[in-house]
């Protein structure tokens, strides 16, 4: 499992829209945070931050991507690129839709939050990224239905595929050649998972738990492991 967010940990993030607006204002927010966290790199569309950053690297915590308030369908394509280089991605957005919200949840985003949740969620959700950890938000809690209430978290579609593929592999990597699938994609979707086990009281630290909590619940068929 990641271990905890630390608030002291240094990161550094890209933030990546067209809009001056989402520039200066996650730019203010990061400065007012304690400690400040660094903007590395700030651009206007995905080709351009991935002509300076092709594939995830240590000198890149995360990268914040905007949805416009009417989004185009090629904005799930720029989050599908930027995530597919590796890198740990954070969507802010206006867009409250749960269809929105879940797309973006199936291409492999590690954290989707709207204005509704606020600044320091942004913060909370770079500062996870930091330190490897997934972030549920608010938001993304509500976007699809659950059943928390009776301690079974919503596995998307998506999680499901990944969720039993690993179940079968040795290792992340075959399961992403397997599914054609970024490593760190498949990563952040089992992340995903456990933290949405945890979040209904349920956690599951090891592959074995993982695993077991979801043969219990029906999602996986003991005699295809």
């Amino acid at each position: 499992m990641p271990s905890p967010a630390d608030a002291s940990k240094p990161v550094t993030i890209a933030v990546v829209d067209d809009r001056d607006v989402i520039h200066d204002g996650i730019a203010a927010w990061c400065a007012q945070a304690d400690p400040p966290i660094r903007i590395g790199s700030s651009h206007r569309t995905s080709e351009s931050f991935l002509a300076v950053y092709p594939k995830a690297g240590p000198d890149l915590t995360a990268v914040v991507i905007g949805l416009e308030s009417c989004y185009r369908p090629t904005d799930f394509d720029a989050v599908a690129a930027i995530v597919g280089a590796g890198h740990a991605v954070i969507v802010y957005s206006g867009l409250e839709s749960a269809e929105i919200i879940q797309r973006c949840l199936d291409i492999g985003v590690g954290a989707y939050l709207t204005r509704s949740d606020g600044p320091h969620r942004v913060i909370e959700a770079i500062r996870a990224a930091g330190a490897g950890a997934p972030r549920v938000g608010p938001s993304m809690t509500a976007a699809p239905p659950g059943d928390a209430h009776t301690g079974r978290p919503h596995i998307t579609d998506r999680e499901l595929q990944v969720l039993k593929a690993w179940s079968q592999a040795e290792r992340n990597d075959v399961v992403a050649r397997r599914l054609q699938l970024a490593p760190s994609t498949v990563r952040t979707h089992l992340e995903r998972v456990r933290a949405k086990y945890a979040e209904v009281g349920r956690p599951a630290a090891t592959k074995a738990e993982l695993v077991a909590r979801a043969v219990q619940d029906g999602i996986l068929d003991i005699d295809n492991l």
